[in-house]
């Protein structure tokens, strides 16, 4: 009894200095205790396994008209002006970058997981995912083409509209992390099980877990559906590690 009561604070302190060292917190000592029962690790993507320092690759207007992509342009910083969101500093970036000059919008609301609405120039503006524009009407016909090639590149695409009319879609690249496909192969040799859950498109989630060697894919989740398919594998007998970086995590962690 001396000795336990002895060495296991002794391995305790030794594991949580170790993996601190690695910069791993770990919460508590049945939080260690439990690790070597995890069965199933649930990955969010953007920011976890990419770099999360997106670029935009592509800005399609719907008009043919001169300046069209010039005005889808100032309209997407105007809205982003506010937010910190890597996408967003990605549309800035390519704005400053080409010398687009635009005020900040008004009434700016985020939008969990969907985006995020505005107003420029008293119209109101929403840019984000394609359920966001589902739900409010917004037809997408006239660039759907476009946006399914460069989701099936592993591209992210969000819309634009003003005033309940597609001005046009912004897709942006993010490179896998070189040591993203390492890790997965470390825990398959652990017999551990690997879930990508996403916001992001199908084409784009499926894409970067086919690059990875993930085993299930899910995309175009909502916050709390993250929750929700935590829940589920761990009601399935599974211990579930979760591993994300963002907002849109924090329910499922």
């Amino acid at each position: 009894p001396c000795a336990l009561g002895l060495a296991t604070p002794a391995a305790i302190m030794v594991g949580t200095g170790m993996a601190a060292k690695r910069g791993v917190l770990i919460k508590d000592a049945p939080a260690l205790e439990m690790a070597h029962r995890i069965s199933v690790v649930a990955f969010d993507k953007t920011g976890t396994l990419t770099e999360g320092k997106p670029l935009l690759v592509a800005a399609d207007a719907v008009s043919n008209v001169e300046d069209a992509r010039a005005e889808l342009l100032v309209l997407a910083a105007a809205v982003q002006s506010g937010s910190e969101h890597p996408l967003a500093t990605a549309v800035l970036n390519a704005a400053q970058a080409e010398g687009v000059k635009f005020a900040p919008a008004t009434n700016m609301r985020a939008l969990a997981g969907r985006g995020v609405s505005a107003e420029v120039a008293g119209e109101p503006i929403l840019l984000g995912s394609q359920r966001l524009m589902a739900e409010q009407g917004v037809t997408l016909t006239a660039l759907l083409p476009q946006a399914e090639a460069l989701e099936t590149e592993g591209r992210t695409v969000s819309w634009l509209a003003r005033s309940g009319k597609l001005v046009g879609l912004l897709a942006f690249g993010d490179e896998v992390k070189p040591n993203a496909r390492a890790a997965i192969e470390a825990l398959h040799a652990l017999g551990i099980r690997t879930v990508l859950i996403s916001g992001d498109n199908a084409r784009a989630a499926a894409s970067v877990a086919a690059a990875l060697g993930i085993d299930e894919v899910h995309a175009t989740v909502l916050p709390q559906q993250k929750a929700e398919l935590v829940a589920a594998l761990k009601a399935n007998h599974h211990v579930v590690a979760m591993v994300g970086d963002g907002i849109n995590d924090a329910p499922a962690l």
